[in-house]
């Protein structure tokens, strides 16, 4: 038996949302069938006020054996590095979230906020937001770039706005069944399981991509990275492999990848005009071009692909 405790910092509750609707498996099934106990969560949780402190203290005291800590929201550090900006049970959150990452034997982040700071840890950021263990791309956040912790890894992420329900679940079983050691992790500590190809993977606007046809939002035909911001082609996650609720995505259903599973995010810190919109320079190039691929040689493939012929019978076919 794993047990887990899940608490809360700067956060809307969309992960925990989507965690309660896991398919493969199921909340129910974690317990039933995985040996997950939650010992508390804050929305499912039967213990209030004083009982859940009693209970924190009991695994900070080594009175009950903390498996694995879960953290959603970001970590509130104002003001002034006082962390009162997010009370919990008497104290800061950020006291608590140190004391139960370091009594816990694996930490993992759930969503964007938790992970590399999120919507919160925009600037000016007077709230101090930041990840567990990423700030935005930078390595360190809230526990250092040098957390291990009692299981020998650093702080597992799952990254999302919010993460599917599924990566949260199946990282929680292999935790529950001492299978996380075949888990691997990039760079950013996500589980490259769901973290390595790109969303544009199984993307059903794919041809239109490669053809260069532009696609407007909320409709059907064309690809959305043109002029609409879609983020598919620099995105690393599994949302058109693993659907959501096992139907659709956001790509699939002519919504714009918001690149929301990259450290980045939100990316160009929500500024004026750049939100389901291609940023541009001198209102042609694409600020961002896909991963992996130079921004001079993208230009020039882009240009001579836009013209060919194919482009044409494609562009007629989607109308």
């Amino acid at each position: 038996m794993a047990n887990v405790l899940w608490l809360q910092g700067g956060a809307c509750s969309g992960n925990t949302m989507s965690f309660l609707n896991a398919e493969e498996p199921t909340v129910v099934e974690l317990v039933t069938d995985f040996g997950i106990n939650i010992l508390w969560h804050p929305s499912i949780g039967l213990e209030i006020g004083q009982q859940v402190e009693d209970l924190m203290m009991d695994i900070i005291n080594g009175k009950i054996q903390l498996d694995i800590f879960v953290f959603e929201g970001s970590i509130v550090q104002g003001p002034e590095n006082t962390g009162t900006m997010n009370f919990f049970c008497d104290r800061p959150m950020m006291d608590w979230v140190k004391a139960m990452s370091e009594a816990a034997q694996f930490v993992v982040g759930i969503g964007d906020c938790a992970t590399f700071g999120g919507i919160p840890a925009v600037e000016p950021n007077p709230s101090q937001s930041t990840g567990l263990q990423f700030h935005k791309k930078t390595k360190g956040g809230f526990l250092g770039a040098d957390f291990v912790s009692k299981g020998g890894l650093p702080v597992i992420n799952i990254p999302g706005c919010p993460a599917h329900p599924d990566w949260v679940s199946q990282i929680l079983v292999a935790i529950s069944t001492g299978r996380i050691g075949d888990v691997l992790i990039d760079e950013y500590h996500r589980p490259k399981t769901f973290f390595t190809d790109f969303v544009q993977s199984g993307c059903t606007n794919v041809n239109n991509f490669a053809q260069k046809v532009d696609g407007g939002f909320g409709k059907r035909g064309g690809c959305l990275f043109y002029e609409v911001g879609c983020r598919g082609p620099m995105t690393r996650s599994s949302c058109n492999r693993v659907l959501w609720n096992r139907v659709n995505s956001k790509t699939r259903a002519n919504h714009p990848c918001l690149g929301c599973t990259e450290p980045g995010f939100p990316h160009h810190d929500l500024k004026k005009g750049s939100v389901l919109k291609t940023m541009k320079h001198l209102g042609i190039f694409p600020k961002d071009v896909p991963t992996g691929q130079s921004k001079a040689l993208y230009y020039v493939r882009a240009g001579w692909e836009k013209v060919l012929p194919t482009n044409k019978v494609l562009t007629e076919t989607s109308k």
